[in-house]
């Protein structure tokens, strides 16, 4: 369904599509492509920009990511249809096509503009607050569905310096508080087999790099400590901006996403199925959502 585009820009709204770069693409006679190339504003191609194309009642038809050439190239039934093209850091674009059938319907090269980021919090102390925060994380069993689970009880602080990156954090997570909504796991997940909270009652994570990727993306890095081991880990961090909560407080929020493997803190137990419980995969998706709050006094 997609290929690499010749980044020709089109004369026309359509044209046969058994000629130039779709010959060897395989239509069927009822159908067309549509096709575009996404640029930046220094006509540079947007990678893996989002598009999604909807069919004249708004239905989604197909959905995908640009190739590395920022191409977009994908074959539908002939039809009106609507375009939209989203990426990290700029602005939404949106089209009409009409593609008709045997035809390529191209619209060319497709510059997005930049976004205005949103503001970021004033320079000084800040606070997590856990009553708008979660942290969660998801496993796997070997051979088996998923599982989600959450801690319940954390707490943190952030210093905003004067630039962004400039800041620094640290997060304290209380172990015993781990819950996967099934009380036999959470005991053995609390156990010496994995987090042994009698020993290593608290996760910790200290950062002091905070990196800009560019839009609204920060990439933090710091030093997690689990288990008793220190491990060096990155969050993809997404900030959404400022707002105002119920009592008029200024909050601000972000999302943030890692990736751990058990095996890097030493949590290398083989007594769970001897126990007669599924073992965990090796890798753990973490997923925070954080708001924060300044610092009270």
């Amino acid at each position: 369904m997609f290929s690499r585009w010749s980044g020709r820009r089109s004369t026309d709204s359509s044209r046969t599509a058994r000629s130039g770069p779709l010959a060897a693409v395989a239509v069927p006679p009822t159908a067309g492509v549509l096709s575009c190339r996404v640029l930046d504003p220094v006509s540079e191609p947007v990678r893996q920009a989002e598009f999604v194309v909807s069919d004249s009642a708004g239905r989604k038809v197909l959905a995908g990511e640009t190739d590395p050439y920022g191409s977009v190239m994908a074959t539908v039934p002939a039809g009106e249809y609507r375009l939209a093209v989203t990426a990290e850091g700029y602005t939404p674009f949106h089209s009409n096509a009409v593609v008709a059938q045997n035809t390529l319907a191209g619209l060319g090269d497709v510059k997005l503009q930049l976004a205005q980021p949103p503001a970021l919090p004033e320079p000084g102390e800040w606070e997590l607050d856990p009553a708008h925060s979660q942290i969660g994380f998801t496993a796997r069993h070997i051979g088996l569905a998923r599982i989600h689970g959450r801690f319940n009880t954390f707490a943190g602080a952030i210093r905003i310096g004067e630039r962004m990156e400039e800041s620094a954090m640290h997060v304290v997570v209380d172990a015993a508080s781990i819950d996967t909504g099934v009380r036999l796991r959470d005991d053995h997940l609390r156990s010496g087999d994995f987090l042994d909270v009698g020993r290593c009652p608290t996760l910790e994570f200290y950062s002091d790099r905070f990196v800009h990727r560019g839009g609204s993306r920060w990439a933090i890095i710091g030093g997690l400590t689990l288990h008793g081991v220190s491990r060096t880990v990155t969050l993809d961090t997404q900030y959404l901006g400022l707002g105002t909560g119920l009592e008029g407080e200024t909050r601000a929020a972000c999302r943030a996403t890692t990736e751990l493997h058990r095996e890097d803190f030493t949590l290398t137990w083989q007594t769970m199925l001897a126990r007669g419980i599924a073992a965990i995969g090796s890798s753990i998706s973490i997923d925070m959502d954080i708001q924060v709050v300044p610092k009270a006094g």
